[in-house]
C-alpha cells in the first residue's frame, strides 16, 4: 500500500480518534464516503492495521452488488473469523448466518430483534472491537437496519464501527441516503469524506508507483483528476506502452483487451459472478480445460486484474468488475448467468442469476426458497422482496404452486408478515387484502389493523375469521384476537365472554399461544376492575409455561411483574422480572418492546425498594443519545435516579429528549421528572411549565395524573400560589375514581399512595396543616417505597412542627434525613439539612452555599478519595469532579483538599 497516507493523514487521524474513544469506553461509528477509486478501502485497511497494533479484535465484512439477494452478507463474512467461533457458537441465531439457513428453526416476528440483540451481546463480550463494513452502497435493507441499530445502541462498549460507501453511486432515491442523513445527526457518528488528491499530493502518490518521466507524470496527474485508482491504471497502461483512452471505463477495458482470448473469457465469467468467485466454480463456468484455465488465470493475476483471495479470486477493484460486466453482449450475459445458475446451490444467488438469465421458472422456485431462508435468518425486508417476486411471477409460470412449494395465499401471508416485521404495516395490510380471505389471513389482518388503530375494521375482520374458522387451533387464535380487539374498543363489554371461549377452545386444541393470549386479556380486564388477586392468578397461569411465541411469553412475564409490583410484592416482582430479563437476554430480545419494559420494571423495583446503586447501574445502560421514540422512552426512565440523586447529565439527557416531547409517554415521563429537577434546583416557575405541559396531554382518567398533580401542587406551595390548586386536585380525584369506561376499580398500592399524597399537597398549597393527613401518606408508601416515605416524613415533620409537636417533628426529620443520606438522595438530604438548621434540630448541618452535588463530592473528599475514585463512585467524569472540587475550595476559602475537609467539619457541613 505504497503512498497510502499521502494526502490522507487528517482523515486517518479522525478515524484513529474514533478508535481511541472506543478504547476509552465511548463507542463510535465512522462513515467514510468518497467516489469510486478515491482510496476508501486503503484507508480502512490502514485503520485495521492500527487497530490490530492497539490490540483490538477486527471484524471485516463486505457488501456485494447482489444487494438484497444476500441479507447480512457483510456480517456473515465477519463472523467467519475462526477467532469468533466460540462467541458465535454461544449464540445459535448468529450461527444461522454461516450456513444456508435450511437448518434454522421456525421463524418469528422477533427473529431480527433476536439477531441484533445477540450481535450486540457478542460485541460486548469480545470487546474491544473494530467492525468494518465495506461498500454500504450495496448493502441490503437488513444490513442498513443493523448499522442504524448499532449506531444507536452502542454507548459505553469499547466498539468502533466503520462503514465505507461510494458517494457517486448515491442517486437521489438511493436507499442509503436517508440512513446516512439520520446517522450523521448522531454525536457518536463521525463522517469522513475523501476528497480528490491535490496535484502535489497526486504527484507524490504516482512517484511511489514506480519510475515515470516528467511528461508522463504530468499527463497522469492531469488525467487522473485526483483519483488514486485512476492514476494507478494510467500508470500501468503507460508502463505497457498503451495509448491512454479518454475515460476510465475505456482505460480499464483497454487493459482487458491485452489479455489472451482464454484470459478474456475467464475474466468475463468472473464479472458475471460478482466481485468474488471460487476457483472451481469459475473453472466450470469458463468451460476451459484445467491447464488452459490455469494459464488464463495466471495471466489475469499477473496483470493485477484479479487478486488471489482464499480459495478463489476477487477483482482488484469493483470498477473493473463493473466495466467488464457492462461490456458483455446481452446474449453473452444471459448465457453466463444461466450457466452459473446450473452450478450454484444458494437460493438467493440462484434467484439472482435465473432472473438475469430470464429463466422465470427457476427464478420463481429459487425466490420462494430464498424468501423462506431470509425469513429464518431474521431478514424480513429481503424475505418480503423475495416473496413478492414469487407473486409477481406467479401467473407467468406453469404449475406455480408446485414449484413454489406452497399455495399463493400462504406465500402472500408470508410476504405480509415479513413486510410488517420490517416496519411496513401498510404494505402488510395491502398484501393480505389482495388474497382470498381465509381464517388465517383474516386473523393476521385483524392484528395489523388493530396495530394501525383501525378499530372498526379490525373487529369486523376478526369476526369474519371467527365465523369461518373450522380448525380448532385457528378458531382459538381468531377468538383471542377478536377479544383483544374488542377489549379497548367501544364494544369492550363483549370481550370477556369471547376471551373465556378462546381460552376453552385453545386448551381443547392445545394452542398454547392462543391460551396465553386469552389469559392475558382476561387478566387485564380483571385488573381494570380492581380485581388484583384474580388478575395476578391469571397472569401467573399465562406465565407458568412457554407458549411457543416469545412475544406472548415476555408479555405475560411483564404483566405478572407489574401486578406483583402494584400489590407491593416487590420481592416476587423482582424474581419474575429477572426471569423475563434472562429469557430476553438468552434469545437476543433485550431490546424488544417487552425486553425493554421488563428492564425498566426491574429498574423501578430497585428504585422503589431503595436499592439505588443497582438502579443507577441499570440506568447507565439506558441511552442518552436518543433518536427514536422507544429509545427516548427508555432514556426517560433514567431520570428517576438521576433527578433523585442530583446526578450530572440530567440537563444533557433532557436536551436529547426535548425533540420527542410531542410523544405523550415521553412527555409524561421526562417532563414530570424535569419538574422535580427544576424544583430541587430552586426554579418552581420552570417546574410549573413542565407540569402544565404534562397535564395537557394526560387523558382525564389516566392514573398517571395522580403523581403529576401531586408534584404540581407541591410546586404551587413553593410559589405561594393557590390559583390552580383546586383544578389539579379535581383532576386527581377524577382519575382516582374514574376509569376509561366509567367507575374505576380499586387502585394498586402505589396509586393509592399518590392519591393520598395529592390530597395532602393540596392542603399544604392552601396553607392548611394536618399531621394526620401526612401520617396517612407515610403509611401508604410504607409498603416498600423507601424514597417516598422519606419525602413524606419531611412534610409530616413540617406539619408537626407547625402544630407545636417539636419532639415528634425532630423524630420524623431524623428518620427522613437518615434515609436520604443512605440512599444518596443528595437534593432531598440537602433540603432536609436546611430545614433542620432552620428548625434548629439537634444534628442539623448547613450546606454553606454548596450545591447538592458539591456536598456529595465534599463528603468523599473528606474520606480521602482522589478525583478518579470520586468519579467512579459517583459515575461522573474526572474533569467534572475537578470542577466541583475547585468550586468547593473557592466557596470555603480553602487552599487544599485537606483544609476544605477540616473547614467543612468545623462548620458542620458534613452529615
Amino acid at each position: 500500500m505504497n503512498g497510502l497516507l499521502i494526502g490522507r493523514s487528517a482523515e486517518l487521524g479522525g478515524l484513529v480518534r474514533v478508535l481511541e474513544n472506543a478504547l476509552d469506553g465511548r463507542a463510535g461509528v465512522a462513515l467514510v464516503g468518497g467516489d469510486a477509486g478515491i482510496g476508501k478501502t486503503r484507508l480502512a485497511a490502514e485503520l485495521v492495521a492500527e487497530a490490530r497494533r492497539r490490540g483490538l479484535r477486527v471484524m471485516v465484512g463486505q457488501c456485494a452488488e447482489l444487494g438484497d439477494a444476500l441479507p447480512y452478507l457483510p456480517l456473515a463474512d465477519a463472523l467467519r473469523d475462526p477467532a469468533l467461533a466460540e462467541a458465535v457458537a454461544a449464540r445459535p441465531i448468529l450461527g444461522r448466518l454461516l450456513d444456508d439457513g435450511s437448518a434454522a428453526a421456525s421463524s418469528s416476528g422477533l427473529t431480527q430483534q433476536r439477531l441484533f440483540g445477540s450481535l450486540l451481546g457478542m460485541l460486548s463480550d469480545v470487546q474491544p472491537v473494530l467492525f468494518v463494513i465495506e461498500d454500504l452502497h450495496w448493502a441490503d435493507r437488513s444490513t442498513r437496519d443493523l448499522l442504524v441499530f448499532l449506531s444507536r445502541m452502542l454507548q459505553s462498549e469499547r466498539v468502533c464501527v466503520v462503514g465505507t460507501y461510494r458517494t457517486d453511486d448515491l442517486h437521489r432515491r438511493h436507499p442509503l441516503r436517508p440512513v446516512l442523513a439520520e446517522l450523521k445527526r448522531l454525536p457518536s457518528v463521525t463522517a469522513v469524506e475523501l476528497r480528490p488528491l491535490g496535484s502535489g499530493e497526486m504527484s507524490d502518490y504516482v512517484a511511489t508507483l514506480g519510475e515515470v518521466g516528467a511528461r508522463g507524470l504530468g499527463e497522469i496527474v492531469s488525467r487522473a483528476d485526483g483519483n488514486p485508482f485512476y492514476a494507478e491504471e494510467l500508470f500501468a497502461a503507460m508502463a505497457e506502452g498503451e495509448a491512454l483512452p479518454d475515460s476510465l471505463a475505456s482505460l480499464l477495458l483497454s487493459r482487458v483487451e491485452l489479455l489472451s482470448e482464454p484470459g478474456q473469457r475467464v475474466l468475463r465469467a468472473a464479472a458475471v459472478a460478482g466481485r468474488r468467485v471460487e476457483d472451481s466454480l469459475l473453472r466450470e463456468v469458463s468451460g476451459l480445460p484445467v491447464g488452459e484455465f490455469e494459464e488464463a488465470v495466471r495471466e489475469i493475476v499477473s496483470r493485477g486484474l484479479l487478486l488471489v483471495e482464499g480459495y478463489g479470486y476477487a477483482f482488484r477493484h469493483a470498477l473493473l468488475q463493473e466495466a467488464v460486466y457492462t461490456d458483455l453482449l446481452p446474449g453473452e450475459r444471459t448465457r453466463l448467468h444461466n450457466t452459473f445458475a446450473t452450478r450454484l446451490t444458494s437460493p438467493a444467488e440462484l434467484a439472482h442469476h435465473h432472473l438475469a438469465g430470464h429463466d422465470l421458472v427457476g427464478a420463481l422456485t429459487a425466490s420462494a426458497e430464498a424468501g423462506r431462508i431470509a425469513e429464518r435468518l431474521g431478514a424480513p425486508a429481503e424475505a418480503h422482496r423475495h416473496y413478492d417476486q414469487v407473486l409477481e411471477l406467479w401467473d407467468r409460470v406453469p404449475d406455480a404452486e408446485l414449484r413454489a412449494g406452497e399455495p399463493k395465499h400462504v406465500l402472500a401471508m408470508r410476504s405480509a408478515i415479513a413486510a410488517a416485521d420490517s416496519g411496513d404495516n401498510h404494505g402488510a395490510i395491502a398484501r393480505l387484502r389482495a388474497v382470498p380471505p381465509t381464517p388465517e389471513v383474516q386473523e393476521r389482518l385483524a392484528n395489523y389493523l388493530s396495530e394501525m388503530d383501525q378499530e372498526d375494521e379490525a373487529i369486523a375482520v376478526a369476526e369474519s375469521a371467527v365465523a369461518t374458522a373450522t380448525e380448532p387451533a385457528v378458531l382459538a387464535r381468531a377468538l383471542a384476537t377478536l377479544a383483544r380487539c374488542l377489549a379497548w374498543s367501544h364494544r369492550h363489554a363483549e370481550h370477556e365472554p369471547l376471551a373465556e371461549r378462546a381460552l376453552a377452545t385453545a386448551r381443547s386444541a392445545g394452542a398454547a399461544d392462543a391460551e396465553a393470549s386469552a389469559l392475558i386479556t382476561l387478566a387485564s380486564a380483571a385488573q381494570l376492575r380492581g380485581e388484583w388477586v384474580r388478575a395476578e392468578n391469571l397472569f401467573f397461569t399465562a406465565a407458568a409455561r412457554t407458549s411457543g411465541n416469545l412475544a406472548i411469553d415476555l408479555r405475560a412475564l411483564f404483566n405478572l411483574t407489574r401486578v406483583h409490583y402494584e400489590l407491593g410484592r416487590l420481592d416476587k416482582a423482582a424474581e419474575v422480572a429477572d426471569r423475563g430479563i434472562a429469557l430476553a437476554a438468552e434469545t437476543g430480545l433485550s431490546w424488544s418492546t417487552y425486553g425493554t419494559d421488563l428492564r425498566f420494571l426491574r429498574f423501578l423495583i430497585h428504585y422503589v425498594s431503595g436499592q439505588w446503586d443497582d438502579a443507577e447501574a441499570m440506568a447507565a445502560g439506558f441511552p442518552t443519545r436518543v433518536g427514536t421514540v422507544p429509545e427516548s422512552v427508555l432514556s426517560s426512565f433514567a431520570l428517576f435516579i438521576e433527578v433523585s440523586r442530583g446526578l450530572p447529565g440530567v440537563g444533557e439527557r433532557l436536551a436529547w429528549l426535548q425533540p420527542f416531547w410531542p410523544d405523550p409517554l415521553v412527555t409524561y415521563m421526562s417532563r414530570s421528572l424535569a419538574a422535580e429537577h427544576s424544583l430541587w434546583n430552586g426554579d418552581p416557575a420552570a417546574a410549573l411549565e413542565h407540569i402544565e405541559a404534562v397535564m395537557d396531554i394526560l387523558t382525564p382518567s389516566d392514573p398517571g395524573t395522580l403523581r403529576v398533580a401531586a408534584t404540581g401542587l407541591a410546586v404551587l406551595s413553593e410559589l405561594g400560589r393557590t390559583e390552580g390548586a383546586d383544578e389539579l386536585i379535581a383532576r386527581a380525584r377524577y382519575a382516582a375514581s374514574t376509569g376509561p369506561d366509567g367507575e374505576r376499580g380499586e387502585m394498586g398500592l402505589e396509586g393509592r399512595a399518590w392519591r393520598l399524597r395529592a390530597e395532602a399537597e393540596w392542603s399544604r398549597a392552601l396553607g392548611r396543616t394536618d399531621p394526620d393527613q401526612w401520617r396517612e401518606v407515610v403509611e401508604a408508601f410504607s409498603y416498600g417505597f423507601v424514597y417516598e416515605v422519606a419525602r413524606s416524613r419531611w412534610r409530616l415533620s413540617e406539619a408537626l412542627l407547625a402544630t407545636g409537636d417539636r419532639t415528634a417533628a425532630q423524630e420524623e426529620w431524623a428518620q427522613a434525613r437518615e434515609t436520604a443520606w443512605k440512599l444518596g438522595a443528595v437534593p432531598l438530604a440537602t433540603a432536609l439539612e436546611e430545614y433542620g438548621r432552620r428548625a434548629r434540630f439537634v444534628g442539623a448541618t448547613s450546606t454553606g452555599g454548596l450545591t447538592a452535588r458539591e456536598v456529595e463530592v465534599l463528603a468523599l473528599v473528606a474520606e480521602g478519595l482522589g478525583n478518579r475514585e470520586i468519579g467512579e463512585r459517583l459515575f461522573i467524569a474526572q474533569k467534572t469532579v475537578s470542577v466541583h472540587v475547585s468550586n468547593i475550595l473557592g466557596k470555603l476559602d480553602a487552599s487544599t483538599r485537606t483544609q476544605a475537609a477540616a473547614i467543612a467539619r468545623k462548620q458542620g457541613l458534613l452529615p
